[in-house]
């Protein structure tokens, strides 16, 4: 490492010791549902695999762990997990296992450490969370090559970017405070005093102001350090993004709020385009899609992506392509948080007592905050609360509480009844509520 990158480390280092983050209270437990099917191995390995993994006994690594909220919520989310977590702070690091052992989790491994020393460790990862951290790097690439070296075959792993177009203020806001010296140590009470007094100072109508004060926020220090005044700080696009997985040799994934990334979903008519757009868009590249939408609509601060070795699973066929032959060899699982105390009894609640059953609040990939489950669907489907399922024996369940069809009084035939289920199982899969596996060498 150069001079100059290891004096960058060092302010680095000495601003979260000084500063910690993330600053949740220790008491604070993570039981919002959305954040822990995030958490949750089993969601991108099933993105990826089109498998459902057990949780127990992998292996998972929280790279640059900070005060240890998101390695609480790893364990959490991922039941029998061993967990590691690893910073350069030793401060945060202290309040990590400080934080994991309050609420019970004594056998969390944790070291300071820099990601760029993970083989050190001597262990291999099933699932390597970098949330926040490869944008300080002095070299991204080289933190995405030190985590592929400790990567299981079939391991994935989560990390972001900030993103250069939707902070284009907030790097323009570093620049100017830069150029005042603040940058100059690691940024204390005299430094955050001297950003808000330039802040207020502004006039409202001055651009830096409008597009990044935020008066309810001035006495959050955390917030000004994490955007004013935060070492390292650099943005990406898009492009740079999938050029640094291709100089790591990692192959993309998926973004990880990958319906918000929707191209089609920024035009009124989505399925009207306007001719040019409409003929080119079926032949760009993921790549290029994401990076359009960046381009008209930079709303994400992060690049947020999951990636793994290349090649490492062959290409899944979503279940609105499969055959017939295919349906008659899945077996059906609800994801697990759909198994969480809350919406478990929402959903028997929704099929015993002919209401409906808000399910946004629990699906972080779901677009339609309005979007609900009716009594019927959650009938279909009770019998996951007791574990996987064949497609035959939820047809057989459909059949007797739906006996009839509803239009005609006649029996519910066996075919029929096949359709209705497998409509049902291909919605809830594509919103992320039950998933769908394919015995091994079947279809």
């Amino acid at each position: 490492m150069d001079k100059q990158s290891a004096e960058l480390i060092e302010k680095i280092r000495q601003q979260f010791d000084s500063a910690p983050y993330p600053r949740a209270p220790l008491d604070e437990f993570p039981r919002d549902v959305q954040y822990l099917y995030i958490h949750n191995l089993v969601t991108p390995y099933y993105l990826r695999n089109q498998k459902v993994i057990s949780t127990e006994g992998k292996v998972i690594l929280d790279a640059a762990c900070g005060t240890g909220y998101h390695t609480l919520g790893l364990q959490v989310a991922n039941p029998g997990a061993k967990v590691v977590g690893i910073d350069i702070s030793e401060e945060s690091v202290r309040l990590a296992r400080t934080r994991l052992e309050y609420h019970g989790f004594k056998d969390v491994d944790f070291q300071v450490l820099a990601i760029e020393e993970l083989p050190k460790l001597g262990l291999e990862f099933d699932y390597i969370y970098a949330n926040e951290v490869l944008y300080i790097l002095p070299d991204p690439i080289a933190g995405l090559q030190a985590m592929k070296a400790v990567l299981k075959p079939d391991g994935i792993i989560r990390a972001n970017l900030h993103s250069s177009l939707q902070r284009e203020h907030y790097y323009r806001a570093q620049e100017v405070f830069k150029m005042m010296g603040l940058f100059d140590r690691n940024p204390r009470e005299a430094e955050l005093a001297e950003v808000r007094q330039t802040m207020k100072a502004l006039k409202d109508d001055a651009l830096l102001k409008m597009n990044t004060w935020i008066p309810d926020r001035q006495d959050e220090e955390e917030w000004f350090l994490m955007n004013y005044l935060f070492q390292g700080d650099k943005g990406f696009t898009v492009p740079e993004m999938f050029a640094a997985l291709r100089n790591a040799d990692l192959e993309f994934i998926s973004m990880v709020a990958w319906p918000f990334w929707e191209l089609t979903s920024l035009f009124v008519e989505p399925d009207d385009l306007p001719f040019f757009l409409a003929m080119s868009l079926p032949s760009l590249s993921q790549e290029e899609k994401l990076h359009l939408f960046e381009l008209l609509h930079p709303v994400h601060r992060l690049l947020d992506f999951w990636c793994g070795h290349p090649d490492a699973t062959p290409p899944v066929v979503p279940p609105g392509e499969w055959t017939d032959a295919d349906w008659q060899n899945v077996t059906i699982y609800l994801h697990p948080q759909m198994q969480a105390s809350e919406p478990r009894e929402l959903l028997l609640a929704c099929a015993n007592e002919i209401k409906t059953f808000a399910i946004s609040p629990y699906l972080p990939f779901v677009s339609d905050s309005t979007l609900v489950m009716d009594s019927a669907v959650a009938a279909c489907i009770v019998p996951l609360l007791d574990g996987p399922q064949s497609i035959n024996f939820l047809v057989e369940h459909w059949r007797k509480i739906r006996p009839l069809q509803p239009d005609s009084l006649e029996p519910q035939n066996p075919e029929t009844a096949f359709e209705t289920v497998q409509q049902i199982l291909t919605t809830l899969e594509q919103l992320g509520y039950v998933l769908l596996e394919r015995s091994l060498g079947e279809g």
